[in-house]
């Protein structure tokens, strides 16, 4: 094995198949919600089509992620790490009194195998949308595709696995997905020693972050790059709350690899701590979210893939490049030189606090200046 050689990685935050964008690609399921407001996913699409024009119908599988594949391919990715906030089903068995619903239809498989998607983190708020059918049709139809999965399974035991994902002449990365009920998970839906679920954290207090951080250094190996997928914090607001800092810094002091957080719907700060990368907040990254009103601030419409080169040997953060994308007619395009100025300007805003700067390049892509 070449150890001087480090591993690629692509991360992003949410991405959201289903409602909306279920209903524009080529197999759309059933397009009936049961939220307060909308009861036809069919909507979404046409609210993000009077927002900025006509989407075509049905869309091919790799549509959707646009600009991002060429990016992806030109980077010579290793892994490509998403967190996956959807259930893949045609279940009807609709979690009661939820006011939002994910589904999409299985055979929209195509949408991710399209990306080479290699792990969906699934601890997350609406993989149990469409109850315990649902969670097991989605592990049944990424286990068809040959798509690596953590977060969930029939148990406590299962949910708590690794996704080992093996790059060849490089070594491993090995991918936890955890959620946290302050994004919305239902304690609920916590696997048990006899339920199916989501690998869902008590709380985020350092002593947790230890005993975590100890189950996932089990059974690893040299070279094994450790990434800590966790859903977590609430949907608007740049605030980290000081106990999301200090799970992930413990991670981080335990041996940990990458942090890599997510719920919020738009871009939040990023850390370099000892050396290794923590995101606090990835943003959305596909959604049918682009014809809905409010918190219009936030840009949410604006998204980033984080391309990571990892040294393997010591787990650190050789170089990290995020590329500016928008969101336009479900399509992800490169952010023009204006949208990305203006994400720099944040990462460098709120990044003041942690010593954080990232630097525009001429393909207005950003480079975080590591010290």
């Amino acid at each position: 094995m070449n150890h001087a050689e480090p591993i690629r990685i692509f991360l992003c935050g949410d991405v959201m198949t289903g409602r909306g964008i279920d209903q524009v690609l080529p197999h759309p399921g059933d397009s009936a919600l049961y939220e307060s407001y909308v009861r036809d996913a069919r909507e979404y699409a046409q609210l993000a089509e009077v927002a900025h024009g006509p989407i075509p119908r049905p869309v091919d599988f790799s549509y959707i992620w646009g600009d991002a594949l060429a990016e992806m391919e030109a980077s010579r990715t290793d892994v490509r790490i998403i967190n996956l906030e959807t259930a893949i089903t045609e279940s009807e068995d609709y979690w009661p009194g939820k006011p939002v619903l994910y589904r999409m239809h299985p055979l929209n498989i195509g949408c991710l195998t399209a990306a080479q998607v290699s792990c969906c983190a699934l601890a997350n708020n609406h993989l149990l949308d469409w109850g315990d059918e649902g969670l097991q049709e989605t592990l049944r139809t990424l286990d068809a595709a040959g798509i690596a999965h953590a977060g969930a399974g029939r148990d406590a035991v299962e949910a708590g696995l690794a996704a080992a994902l093996d790059v060849a002449g490089k070594g491993r990365a090995l991918v936890f997905s955890l959620g946290s009920p302050t994004s919305g998970v239902p304690r609920e839906w916590a696997a048990a020693g006899d339920r199916s679920g989501v690998n869902l954290l008590e709380d985020l207090s350092e002593e947790t972050a230890r005993r975590v951080a100890n189950r996932m250094l089990k059974g690893t190996r040299p070279g094994d790059v450790i990434v800590a997928s966790i859903h977590w914090g609430g949907n608007w607001g740049y605030r980290v709350p000081d106990e999301q800092i200090n799970f992930a810094r413990r991670l981080i002091d335990e041996g940990v690899s990458i942090v890599h957080g997510h719920s919020s719907h738009h871009v939040k700060t990023v850390e370099v701590y000892r050396g290794r990368l923590i995101l606090y907040g990835c943003g959305d990254f596909i959604s049918d979210y682009e014809g809905i009103g409010g918190y219009e601030q936030f840009r949410g419409d604006l998204a980033l893939m984080y391309l990571l080169d990892v040294d393997q040997r010591q787990g650190q953060l050789l170089n990290a490049r995020l590329v500016p994308m928008q969101v336009r007619r479900f399509r992800l395009n490169r952010a023009s030189a204006e949208d990305s100025q203006w994400l720099c300007d944040l990462l460098n805003r709120l990044g003041a606090p942690f010593g954080t700067h990232a630097q525009m390049e001429s393909d207005y892509s950003l480079t975080l200046q590591l010290q």
